[in-house]
């Protein structure tokens, strides 16, 4: 499953960078909202409307907000980034979120996250090398996007303590579409059906990687998970070569595993400190009855 989360976004985004040729990318994100959330309908009548039940829509608005900003910038550095950058530079996300992670949920920073972050972030100079090459706009608008998919991830982290991944989900579409929709209005072009049937192939392939990623997750270990994300960047160079003649240099492969190893890292890291705190919880002895 996280191995077709993985090829499932990876589509997502080549679709993404087909559409946004003939488009506008901002236009692309309100109908990948609209197909995604028509492609989670069945799973909401199923579950008899209760995946609107919550008790944080002041965070769902949240996320919806920066959410949509984040999308509206990757897709826009789709349309002029290739694949495999783009796909190495968002290996940054956990990185972020591990610093965010200090200031919203008050977590400790220790001496091996600060190394693995500071390698992180090194890698992201490898793919990047500024100085020696110009630094497009394409590259700046995946960092600053990814800056706010790690605070969307932070505000899912606390939703999922009392909202199911359906709630999420399903709140995420009814926020970012409204929201993508106005922003789409300045920009507007009416798609043809051809262009219409592309932005639902990706609408449903965004819909199904983020179940698939949450469900393997559910089922899997964290450990033996995270590694398999690496073959985003595999699918990212393949479908950029064959469909888009797109050629990623040494430096992209080298500072994407230097990045995604980092990340791999912290997420194994936080995954051992948790098993060790809910280990020392349950051997706790019992408090005494009066």
């Amino acid at each position: 499953m996280m191995v077709a989360s993985a090829f499932c976004f990876c589509v997502m985004h080549a679709l993404v960078a087909k559409a946004s040729q003939e488009v506008p990318p901002i236009e692309v994100a309100f109908f990948r909202n609209l197909f995604g959330f028509v492609a989670l309908l069945p799973a909401i009548i199923r579950s008899r409307f209760t995946a609107f039940r919550t008790t944080k829509l002041h965070l769902h608005a949240l996320r919806g907000a920066l959410n949509s900003t984040s999308m509206m910038m990757f897709f826009t550095a789709l349309a002029i980034t290739p694949l495999a950058e783009a796909t190495a530079l968002s290996y940054t996300a956990p990185l972020f979120m591990t610093i965010g992670a200090v200031f919203v949920l008050h977590e400790k920073l220790h001496a091996r996250r600060i190394a693995a972050l500071v390698i992180g972030f090194l890698g992201a100079l490898i793919v990047l090398r500024p100085g020696l090459m110009p630094v497009g706009l394409g590259p700046i608008l995946v960092i600053g996007s990814t800056v706010l998919w790690a605070a969307s991830m932070l505000d899912i982290k606390i939703l999922a303590r009392t909202d199911s991944s359906l709630t999420i989900a399903t709140y995420m579409t009814v926020f970012l579409m409204p929201i993508t929709f106005a922003a789409s209005l300045f920009v507007w072009e009416w798609p043809t059906w051809e262009q219409l049937g592309i932005m639902f192939l990706l609408g449903a392939c965004g819909s199904a990687g983020h179940m698939l990623f949450t469900e393997a997750f559910r089922y899997g270990d964290t450990t033996a998970l995270m590694p398999l994300d690496f073959t985003k960047l595999i699918w990212a160079a393949l479908i950029g070569f064959f469909f888009f003649g797109q050629v990623p240099d040494l430096w992209t492969w080298v500072g994407g595993t230097v990045i995604f190893a980092s990340a791999t890292y912290i997420s194994y890291r936080e995954h051992q400190i948790s098993r060790r705190a809910a280990r020392d919880a349950k051997a706790a002895p019992a408090a005494p009855r009066n």
